[in-house]
């Protein structure tokens, strides 16, 4: 028998003081079995960094044929497409075929780098990507934030992203490798 995804419900207050944008958000995620806390944690940051009206999660993990987040259009179209990890440089050419923005976030430390490396001259010529690493500054264990009822606040302001519960206060350091030219 497989086993079935464990749904979080998330009250997220997100303040974005690069582009104005202060909501708060009623959030339920699907974390799939494979899926580690870590991960569901960086999940949820991505969806604060991009939020916007439409933008929502997916089955993500379970499926190949979704990203992590997306926002649909009216007409049924991908308008942005967004994933985490590093992804082989085929899954980026077709995520970056099916939609008018790609978004993916890289959150592996040397890893990442190295990984950039080895992509960057095959995907240099898609002009709506955005890659961004991101990191936790001050070395703290993300994992342990995820509980299945999570209520936090994140602040942005330039490249800093602060993560606030009622107990921890966690720094995240975002870069961006790849910005669109379209922005």
């Amino acid at each position: 028998m497989a086993l079935k995804a464990t749904i979080h419900k998330v009250r997220l207050s997100v303040a974005n003081l690069n582009i104005h944008h202060y909501e708060d958000y009623n959030l339920t995620i699907a974390k799939h079995p494979s899926e580690t806390n870590t991960r569901m944690i960086y999940r949820l940051v991505a969806f604060a960094l991009l939020s916007q009206e439409g933008l929502e999660f997916t089955k993500g993990l379970s499926t190949d044929e979704e990203p992590d987040l997306w926002k649909i259009n009216y007409d049924g179209s991908i308008d942005h497409w967004i994933e985490l990890g590093l992804l082989e440089e085929k899954r980026i050419r077709q995520a970056c075929s099916k939609s008018k923005k790609v978004s993916l976030f890289t959150y592996h430390g040397n890893q990442a780098e190295a990984w950039f490396e080895s992509i960057e001259p095959h995907i240099r010529r898609f002009d709506h990507l955005n890659i961004t690493h991101l990191s936790v500054v001050d070395g703290f264990d993300i994992e342990e934030l995820a509980e299945r009822t999570m209520n936090f606040d994140i602040n942005i302001d330039h490249d800093e992203l602060w993560l606030s519960t009622e107990k921890e206060r966690v720094h995240f350091h975002f870069q961006n490798v790849v910005k669109s030219q379209d922005r």
